[in-house]
């Protein structure tokens, strides 16, 4: 595997993802302020990946926020618990806060509403209450807030993206899509972020394979190579080793980009 020349890069502060392989990939982590998309099909890895981000934010003392809009926020903490991350311990000493935005309740860490500018506010909100300093948030998943107008994903992306930047943020936000349909739910939000993350799966011989592959990330010489990557009890994600893919091999097939395309113009024109 050929190796990439770093010599040209001036210093940038990284952030880790938290998982030592994934950050030799991206030339020593995600650059603190940028806003990435982490996108791919449902059971991939996305969340999983976002819970070792936090919890890597957590260990050094960053002000951490985790948004849920598809799991509650128990649902959240049991999860990284069955990988050996304690985000319970994290909340009780206000190093971490869960918002959810799943459950309606009268809880002040809850969305009553899918609204951006609810999510920004509380998110800010949350970042007045943990103080000043570095921060990390999630958004898990952003595909929530537009899934009844996703001609607006672009849009609320860049407004998330805008007003959050001042708040010393970096973000990972996650976004579905579906093969099987028409609908880019991803599409606006990769359009506004400074990295795209994305997460494949295949089955071959009976077995289920997930991987991962670094689609763009700015100021950073990372691997272009497609990765395998295991979910492990215990431990979470694990990045196992690059694969000889072509690019072809890994897109999406070239009918559902039709089709996704013309959804897209299609949703767009509706904007007044």
């Amino acid at each position: 595997m050929p190796t990439r020349d770093f010599s040209s890069l001036s210093y940038i502060e990284r952030l880790s993802t938290g998982i030592i392989e994934l950050d030799r990939i991206l030339a020593g982590g995600i650059p603190r302020g940028f806003l990435v998309a982490v996108t791919g099909e449902p059971g991939t890895g996305k969340t999983i990946l976002c819970i070792h981000f936090i919890a890597q934010g957590v260990k050094v003392g960053d002000k951490c926020i985790y948004v849920t809009t598809e799991e509650a926020r128990d649902s959240i903490v049991r999860q990284a618990a069955q990988f050996g991350i304690d985000f319970k311990t994290a909340i009780d000493r206000k190093g971490l806060v869960v918002i959810d935005a799943l459950m309606s309740t009268e809880d002040k860490w809850s969305l009553r509403t899918l609204d951006v500018e609810e999510l920004v506010n509380k998110v800010v909100e949350a970042k007045r209450m943990l103080g000043y300093g570095r921060a990390r948030l999630v958004i898990d998943s952003m595909s929530a807030f537009w899934l009844d107008k996703p001609a607006m994903a672009r849009r609320y992306s860049y407004y998330i993206k805008k007003v959050l930047s001042r708040w010393d943020f970096t973000i990972l936000a996650t976004s579905q899509y579906a093969v099987t349909t028409s609908e880019s739910f991803g599409w606006g939000i990769e359009h506004v972020a400074d990295g795209i993350i994305r997460f494949r799966r295949s089955v071959r011989g009976g077995v289920l394979r997930r991987y991962i592959l670094i689609e763009k990330m700015r100021q950073t010489p990372h691997s272009l190579y497609l990765h395998e990557i295991e979910i492990v009890d215990g431990k979470g994600l694990v990045v196992l080793r690059p694969v000889a893919e072509r690019k072809e091999d890994v897109t999406l097939p070239r009918e559902v980009m039709e089709k996704m395309m013309k959804a897209k113009r299609m949703k767009e024109s509706e904007i007044p």
